[in-house]
């Protein structure tokens, strides 16, 4: 199974920018769909963006379309979530998730990290 360690959440305001990164362990990390979850207090855990384990384009929920950017590297066992013109509803905690063909049914997660945007 494959372990997940997130960093790079943090305190910033409004319109701001921040670059989160996962790091995977194992030697098969290409062989796994990547992606990006949030969960807001009070609210259950959302698809942010993921990116297929050959680096193909990613796909986005549509609140984020346009400001964050998905991105992975293979060769770092790393995959990136650049988000840009952050707003005060992304507030939450983002959690990596590496899926192997289970659909998002079952994935690995991480243990999440903050981003708190301030208005």
């Amino acid at each position: 199974q494959v372990q997940l360690v997130e960093s790079g959440g943090g305190l910033v305001q409004a319109g701001g920018s921040l670059r989160l990164s996962c790091a995977a362990s194992g030697r098969t990390f290409s062989r796994y769909a990547m992606g990006w979850f949030r969960q807001a207090p009070g609210k259950e855990r959302e698809f942010v963006a993921a990116v297929s384990g050959s680096n193909g384009s990613g796909y986005y929920t549509d609140s984020v379309k346009g400001r964050f950017t998905i991105s992975r590297d293979n060769a770092k066992n790393t995959v990136y979530l650049q988000m840009n013109s952050l707003k005060p509803e992304d507030t939450a905690v983002y959690y990596c998730a590496a899926d192997r063909a289970t659909g998002w049914v079952s994935p690995a997660w991480g243990q999440g990290t903050q981003v708190t945007v301030s208005s």
